[in-house]
């Protein structure tokens, strides 16, 4: 992505003896929605190729396309396809494989009105679209189809594609070449979170890993009057309710934000997996929750208990949806409705994911009877308010030699329940099922959740172009 931006490449294939005018009018239609959705494209030029229209059809022209692709290659996210009539797949399959992209393809193709397949009004764009997909396939380059095999330029559906398909795109090019920072090791009691660098890295994605007293002596270095620290202080007030009691404690875990928020930054990591239990606690006096909700709204996931895997399912669920996901464990079952069960942590859900604004902080429910409250301050208390969730994990399977995962949509609840730190009362159709699958295959107690229906984006992702193991739970 470029700022908030992200481009496509745009082929409009097209067949000569094909009424070179419904090529223009897809040309016109297809920009208009990208422009109106804010996307940026690449397409060759009106007059680059005899046909016109900015349409290809033969090697010639796939070559001129392909070269255009490759100057822009740093800047494309995607390559979209459309086809106004049956196309030729010679030159739109050139276009693609020259240019080398390894990018997303998404192949549309425009409906016949079945009152109008005179020689100058047919497309055969429902058959054009066969042998397409067919050289695509022939060539290994995988590809996105669309909802209906054919469509109207002009129906809403081409619009709920484009957009879908940019979240398979923000998916796949950033787990690619993602790096998820790691502060602190594994707690002692986690094997749970235990993950395969090697193996992520066989995906694209590297571990930066930094020791907890790295940040905790550069924490203890930020002088009193460091007006990035005031900042923090008051940001931290702004975010949540601090009770009286530990406004003392606000400095301390202030410093520790700044902290991170910097190695963040001169890391330029994507997501973040942080040693939250129990050094931090023991050695600095402090619990990082509220830091780490603050990151996941500033677009930095945060998982806890050093759980990389866990971090890198909350990063592809931030970029399928565009919302700060939470990491929870599955927690607590519900003996009336065995398709609920309770989602919680400690305190490190981000508040745009709580979506209540009823968010203070407070010490460690389970550390603080042993560590004693003070310490333990920092834990965001607040109930997840209801509506629809995606959960998704990663688990990096060493005996097998791969990357694994579940997914699967639900909904939260608004009902009650009597526990500090973060909430969620979820339901889930086949919660037992799920459960089993998930014991069955060695998964992680840690899930990554965000507050939007995201699970086709995520399939797509995975299945069609990253190549992981994939349960979809139904």
């Amino acid at each position: 992505m470029k700022g908030n931006k992200q481009c496509f490449g745009v082929i409009i294939g097209t067949r000569a003896y094909f009424n070179s005018e419904l090529a223009r009018d897809v040309k016109k239609q297809l920009l208009k929605v990208l422009d109106e959705q804010g996307y940026e494209y690449v397409i060759l030029p009106e007059d680059a190729t005899p046909t016109g229209s900015s349409s290809i059809e033969t090697v010639e022209d796939g070559i001129l396309c392909a070269e255009l692709f490759r100057k822009h290659r740093d800047e494309i996210d995607g390559i979209i396809v459309s086809l106004p009539n049956f196309g030729f797949e010679i030159g739109i399959i050139n276009a693609i494989s020259r240019a080398e992209l390894n990018v997303p393809v998404l192949v549309q193709a425009c409906d016949d009105e079945n009152d109008k397949v005179d020689l100058d009004s047919r497309r055969d764009a429902f058959c054009g679209k066969i042998s397409v997909c067919n050289n695509l396939y022939q060539y290994g380059i995988p590809f996105t189809d669309t909802t209906l095999h054919t469509y109207s330029i002009y129906s809403q559906t081409l619009v709920d594609d484009i957009n879908r398909f940019a979240g398979v795109c923000r998916v796949v090019n950033t787990l690619r070449h993602c790096r998820i920072g790691q502060i602190g090791t594994r707690p002692l009691g986690f094997n749970t979170c235990r993950a395969s660098e090697k193996l992520l890295q066989r995906s694209g994605i590297t571990v930066v890993p930094a020791d907890l007293s790295e940040l905790l002596f550069a924490a203890e270095k930020i002088a009193d009057d460091d007006p990035a620290l005031a900042q923090k202080m008051q940001d931290i007030r702004a975010y949540a309710k601090v009770p009286e009691a530990y406004e003392e404690k606000l400095k301390v875990q202030a410093k520790f934000g700044v902290a991170v928020e910097n190695w963040v930054k001169v890391n330029q990591v994507d997501a973040l997996a942080l040693q939250c239990w129990d050094s931090l606690e023991q050695n600095y006096g402090c619990a990082p929750c509220i830091t780490m909700a603050m990151l996941g709204d500033m677009g930095i996931p945060c998982a806890c208990e050093t759980d990389i895997a866990g971090a890198v399912s909350m990063l592809a669920l931030r970029l399928a949806s565009g919302n700060a996901p939470a990491l929870a464990d599955w927690n607590n079952n519900f003996a009336e409705d065995r398709n609920k069960c309770v989602c919680t942590h400690c305190g490190n859900f981000p508040k745009s994911f709580v979506n209540n604004q009823d968010v203070k902080l407070g010490p460690l429910g389970v550390l603080g009877r042993t560590l004693g409250k003070v310490r333990t301050f920092g834990a965001v208390y607040a109930k997840v308010s209801e509506g629809d969730f995606t959960y998704f994990r990663i688990s990096t399977d060493d005996p097998r030699g791969c990357i694994k995962a579940y997914l699967g949509e639900g909904q939260i609840t608004n009902e009650p329940y009597g526990m500090d730190g973060c909430i969620a009362v979820t339901k889930v159709d086949n919660l037992q099922k799920l459960m089993k699958y998930i014991c069955k295959n060695g998964f992680e107690h840690h899930v990554a959740l965000v507050r939007s229906n995201v699970a086709a984006i995520v399939e797509e992702a995975i299945e069609t172009y990253l190549g992981w193991e994939l349960y979809v739970h139904a």
